[in-house]
């Protein structure tokens, strides 16, 4: 296997996790993050790794942008989705000609990566487990989930399987797959619901579990996986996890099971609220909103698909974040009323 490090550019929650398994596991790799206190203590005291998963502290090599020289073979980008951009400005003279970047991030990032460097050089990575940056060198491990890599082409390459055995190391069960773009909408769909509960303060348990709030969950499922499969997408879940049962043909009954086990799986994590809570009312910072679930909105335009609710869960993200609306319930009800006018407004067309 390629024993050129690993450009890991971004070592928050997600990129830091796989920087520390990988290092602990002999990996060559190279963490790269803005936050100069954290590559200060993850290359010297070490990155811990705490929670109910796993608990270890391990030296990683960690560099701020300016300090990155080189090229390399392969990058995983893992910085937040609306910082896609501006990482891959200053991440694109250190790639290989024959190398790629790996999108390990929430959303449809690989469609800019893929403009960025071209879509020879962009491999797609679904992540879904649980884990929270809690400050320089510190990283909560709260659930294992899915890992899936694949293609974007939908082909399985060399460089595929050399990748998809490299996340076999953090997560033994991760997926090698011909049908990314599949993982990814189906993660849309549940994205999109945790923006949701971040519009009050209780867990994501609290809120799947209230029967009352189910009306926003199945909406903007059904949106999302409307805009899906308008753009060809079969849709592949996690765990119990089923977009398809939020397809134009899916049942209610099936959706009511979905989210009757996000409830369950969500009890039984260490990781109690999103990270859109935490960047909210925690970190006090803008979310991912728009790159995340704006851009369905924009894909659902070119394909001709209403999405009035994501619309809505996008306007009122921006409330919070622009302290105009509190994190509250009552903010959570206006989401619910769209939700509701546009199922009624559907069941009289």
């Amino acid at each position: 296997m390629n024993q050129q490090p690993i450009l890991v550019w971004g070592g928050g929650a997600i990129g830091g996790t796989l920087a520390a398994y990988w290092a602990r596991a002999g990996v060559p790799v190279l963490l790269v993050d803005i936050v100069e206190e954290h590559v200060e203590a993850c290359r010297t005291r070490g990155l811990r790794v705490f929670g109910p998963v796993e608990e270890f502290t391990v030296k990683v090599p960690a560099a701020t942008p300016d300090a990155v020289s080189g090229r390399y073979d392969r990058i995983v980008l893992a910085v937040k989705a609306h910082a896609t951009e501006t990482a891959l400005a200053r991440l694109a003279p250190h790639l290989a000609p024959d190398g790629f970047v790996l999108s390990a991030q929430n959303g449809l990032n690989e469609i800019a990566i893929a403009r960025a460097v071209g879509a020879a050089r962009t491999m797609g990575c679904f992540v879904n487990f649980g884990a929270d940056w809690h400050g320089p060198g510190e990283i909560l491990f709260g659930n294992r989930s899915a890992v899936v890599a694949g293609e974007i082409d939908a082909t399985i390459k060399p460089r595929t399987r050399d990748m998809h055995a490299l996340l076999q190391i953090f997560e033994p069960d991760a997926v090698l797959t011909a049908n990314i773009w599949g993982y990814l909408w189906g993660k849309l769909a549940y994205g999109a619901m945790l923006f949701a509960t971040a519009l009050n303060p209780d867990s994501m348990s609290a809120n799947f579990a209230d029967p009352k709030r189910r009306i926003v969950f199945d909406r903007l499922g059904r949106e999302v996986m409307a805009v899906a499969h308008a753009r060809g997408v079969t849709p592949v879940g996690f765990g119990d996890f089923d977009p398809k049962a939020f397809l134009p043909d899916g049942s209610t009954s099936a959706r009511e099971r979905t989210l009757t086990w996000l409830a369950d799986f969500n009890s039984k994590s260490a990781k109690t609220h999103s990270g859109i809570y935490r960047d909210l009312a925690v970190r006090k910072r803008k979310t991912e909103v728009d790159p995340q679930i704006g851009i369905i909105s924009a894909l659902g335009r070119e394909a001709g698909i209403a999405t009035p609710a994501l619309e809505r869960l996008v306007a009122l993200i921006h409330d919070i974040e622009d302290e105009r609306r509190p994190m509250s319930l009552a903010t959570f009800e206006e989401l619910a009323a769209t939700c509701t006018s546009a199922s009624m407004a559907k069941s009289r067309s």
